[in-house]
């Protein structure tokens, strides 16, 4: 079946959307949102029902329901206050108010333009399977991209679906992907990986990532750490210096908050009853804590959604296990082991990790380049200045 509106067909057998004879990406749950408002455009949709139908009755939070109604607005170019093409209707739900032709057969459609893939990389799917650790935890990895492969090692905390759609991650997520085969994984205890692992710890971590790129294939690759991520890329590249051909680290650190300055213990125990007890609930408060040490200057909507993704991504118990590990991390010895040519980049006002542990991982490995960005973002955001020398750096650097 294919629908005409406004210069849009939206055809549900190719699950395509075209603007005259242009593609338009759109990731799959806001495509399954915009076609179940097509179709039921004779009434108000409520959001109960967008939930059992495209969520097939999972929880879902405000916030995540509002952003795939979002993205559908933008996909149509409907994102502006007149609201033309779905429109709210308040403490009731939305409603698709444009006029519709249906197209029953692929002979009344008009004339399709073929075009290749990699023409628009970013309009591509990523595509999710599974492997097996050594001790028989399954992990989660996605493949998305046609450029040159580019690893990237799982981070706290991490959802292969939803970060891909979330406004934190997605921004970076789609520019890597534009230019690689973008290669990422939920690691243990995470996202659409196994949720109950016996062991977590960087050396499990490490595991984990040597199960991704073998059951790949991957011979030699560049590897990107992020935070968290940045210990197990260190440790990688340490014990396979041939299958690393360079290192990029942002935001990462060597040694875990109870290796480094000493730490008021009682503090970090604070920190793991808020996490114990709090992480679960329906109300964000708890969560947003660890939120502002992530995106401090954060908009409303990334704020909502990064809370969101915490709850989605980890369970109390989980989150409490990952926290325990990474503070406990210590990879520094491993330093002057890599061989390989290294970036790093760490904002100067970093609240999550502070930016000598940035300088510090430049410092121990030899030859590595040191850039810092101005921004108090752990995770640097589109919005912000430093948001175009992350990028310019991380490619320049792959290029060369």
């Amino acid at each position: 079946m294919q629908f005409l509106f406004d210069d849009y067909r939206l055809d549900t057998d190719r699950r395509e959307l075209w603007h005259g004879r242009e593609p338009v990406p759109m990731e799959p749950q806001v495509f399954d949102v915009l076609v179940y408002l097509v179709q039921n455009r004779d009434r108000v949709v409520s959001k109960d029902d967008l939930i059992a139908t495209v969520w097939n009755g999972r929880i879902v939070s405000d916030a995540a329901l509002t952003s795939r109604i979002n993205a559908a607005r933008t996909a149509i170019g409907d994102n502006g206050k007149e609201q033309r093409l779905i429109r709210t209707v308040v403490r009731k739900g939305v409603r698709f108010v444009a006029e519709v032709k249906e197209l029953d057969s692929v002979s009344d459609a008009p004339a399709r333009v073929t075009i290749h893939p990699s023409a628009s990389p970013a309009a591509q799917r990523q595509q999710i399977q599974f492997c097996t650790a050594p001790d028989n935890v399954r992990i989660a990895y996605a493949e998305v991209g046609a450029g040159p492969p580019l690893v990237k090692a799982a981070n706290w905390l991490n959802h292969l679906e939803y970060d891909w759609e979330s406004p934190v991650w997605k921004p970076l997520l789609h520019a890597l992907a534009g230019d690689y085969r973008l290669v990422r994984y939920d690691e243990r205890g995470t996202g659409l990986s196994d949720a109950n692992p016996n062991e977590i710890s960087v050396d499990s971590f490490v595991r984990d990532l040597e199960g991704v790129v073998d059951s790949i294939g991957l011979d030699r690759f560049p590897l990107l750490g992020m935070c968290q991520g940045g210990a197990t890329a260190i440790t990688y590249a340490a014990r396979h210096p041939d299958r690393v051909s360079r290192l990029v680290i942002v935001g990462g650190y060597a040694r875990g908050t109870l290796k480094r300055a000493p730490i008021d213990a009682e503090q970090f125990e604070a920190i793991m009853t808020l996490a114990r007890h709090g992480w679960g609930q329906d109300n964000p408060a708890f969560r947003q804590i660890f939120t502002y040490q992530f995106i401090p200057q954060g908009t409303h909507e990334q704020v909502c959604w990064f809370n969101d993704l915490m709850k989605e991504t980890a369970s109390p118990q989980n989150a409490e296990r990952i926290m325990r590990a990474m503070a406990n991390f210590d990879v520094e010895d491993l330093l002057p082991q890599i061989r390989v040519p290294t970036l790093v980049l760490h904002c100067r006002n970093d609240a999550r990790v502070p930016w000598e542990e940035g300088r510090r991982i430049a410092t121990g490995i030899p030859g590595a380049r040191f850039v810092t960005l101005e921004g108090h973002n752990h995770i640097v955001l589109e919005s912000e200045p430093a948001w175009t020398g992350l990028l310019n750096e991380i490619k320049n650097f792959l290029r060369d």
